[in-house]
């Protein structure tokens, strides 16, 4: 999985719910004591101390709290830090909320008051991970829309992006770009089966004056067709120098053989022809040899 995660210095005050680096400083029976600040000493159960671990090194944890509410670290690599959206099992439900595994032995919470929908145990939720005000604990949110605005765009047309698709509407799937921002990918722009929770990699096609955000998946522009030309040339190659597909293929067919939308194979096969690598014929395309 693909995540934005923020390391935080011992020197600098410990956040729960992200990766810290802090310095051993008392080796006990159960495990080790870490470095919090302030005198403060935080405990690294036996079971997720490093081999060879001693006093003075410096690891790094993710802290949590444990079931008496007291900050504690883990080498273990939860599914999602704080500020992250990701897509969670629910293990457990009860009248005042309901348990997500995160990876982690100890399940992420998530209020009655936090769900859109009631949680039921063996379901999957795209949540949002995040502190909890009233508790100071980590929690997790289906009200995911307050935390997404495009008032304050932080990226650009053309920028590369890594997004998570949220939700399918009438003309496409609305997608998460960077964890902040709402974008629209088309469905003429999709030519695979995708699921909520999916991540993938696109770049910003559009930025509309209402600061709506079209997107395309996979790579853009000529760098896309250039890595596309290689491999349409490898599969002439590997046809006996011809495929029956061209301009008036269905798009369907185009993907399932090359992998590619009918949009970028019209491209790619244009700049073989303009190259003068490939022929074109009524019923496909044929490669020049040299």
């Amino acid at each position: 999985m693909m995540y934005l995660r923020r390391f935080i210095n011992h020197t600098d005050m410990i956040q729960a719910g992200r990766y810290n680096t802090l310095k051993v400083v008392k080796k006990v029976d159960f495990g080790l004591y870490l470095d919090g600040g302030d005198g403060e000493e935080i405990l690294l159960p036996k079971r997720f101390v490093p081999r060879g671990a001693k006093d003075g090194d410096e690891l790094e944890v993710f802290l949590y709290h444990d079931s008496e509410n007291r900050i504690i670290a883990t080498t273990q690599r939860p599914y999602g830090i704080v500020d992250d959206i990701v897509m969670l099992k629910c293990v457990g439900a009860t009248k005042q909320g309901a348990f997500l595994d995160w990876g982690l032995m100890k399940d992420l919470f998530v209020p009655l008051s936090q769900q859109e929908s009631r949680m039921q145990e063996g379901g999957k939720y795209l949540v949002k991970i995040f502190i909890d005000e009233q508790t100071g604990r980590i929690a997790a949110t289906e009200r995911i829309a307050r935390f997404l605005s495009n008032d304050d765009l932080t990226l650009n047309e053309r920028d590369a992006i890594e997004f998570l698709v949220y939700r399918e509407t009438d003309i496409g799937y609305e997608v998460i770009i960077n964890n902040q921002h709402i974008g629209l990918l088309h469905y003429n722009e999709v030519f695979r089966e995708l699921e909520i929770g999916d991540r993938e990699r696109g770049f910003v096609k559009t930025i509309r004056e209402d600061n709506k955000i079209d997107v395309s998946i996979g790579e853009r522009g000529y760098a896309k067709v250039e890595d596309e030309g290689d491999k349409i040339l490898r599969l002439l190659q590997e046809n006996d120098g011809y495929l029956p597909y061209h301009d008036k293929s269905d798009p369907e067919e185009i993907y399932e053989f090359f992998g590619i939308s009918k949009k970028t194979f019209k491209m790619t096969v244009g700049t073989l022809y303009k190259q003068k690598k490939i022929e074109l014929t009524q019923s496909g395309i044929k490669l020049i040899e040299e």
